[in-house]
């Protein structure tokens, strides 16, 4: 079996644990401002949104994230499964557009010990995987390259979105 080690995780999760979380839930603070190409909001469904990420694991990491401030998985509706599917869907088609990447991670972390950082808003993440993304600068360096910045993949994101709703 194959390992990933990722050991610059390591110091997000000991400043997260340390760290007091800010007022209120960020994602929801999100939302209230309606300023999306700031916060990075690329979709607002009816239930559900698609945001990129402001600490990515890779170029395009997005999330997919109910509107509605819960933290307990079992508390989803049916209706916010299906559009979180949905969205779960849309992300992958986008980024396959814009990044032609060789696979994914989605996935929810659902509580500090499962990695999560923002513990009462559930939140998926879709992550762009391809052959090599681990490399030398990661595992030694302790730097993670990300190929384009925030404003300029926002950019090629939502004009991908614009095309699949055309």
């Amino acid at each position: 079996m194959d390992r990933l080690w990722a050991p610059w995780r390591m110091n997000y999760i000991a400043e997260t644990v340390k760290q007091e979380q800010p007022e209120g839930c960020v994602f929801c603070k999100m939302l209230e401002e309606s300023q999306d190409e700031n916060n990075l909001i690329l979709r607002r469904g009816k239930l559900c949104f698609i945001v990129m990420n402001l600490f990515p694991y890779n170029t395009g990491h997005l999330m997919v994230i109910p509107q509605r401030h819960t933290g307990d998985f079992g508390s989803l509706s049916p209706d916010e499964h299906q559009e979180l599917g949905r969205l779960l869907d849309v992300s992958r088609l986008i980024l396959n557009e814009c990044f032609t990447p060789h696979g994914f991670n989605i996935g929810m972390n659902i509580g500090r010990a499962a990695g999560a950082g923002i513990l009462d808003h559930l939140h998926y993440h879709v992550v762009p995987r391809w052959n090599g993304d681990s490399n030398f600068m990661n595992a030694v360096g302790e730097t993670k390259v990300l190929s384009e910045s925030l404003p300029e993949s926002f950019r090629r994101l939502r004009d991908a979105l614009k095309r699949l709703d055309a």
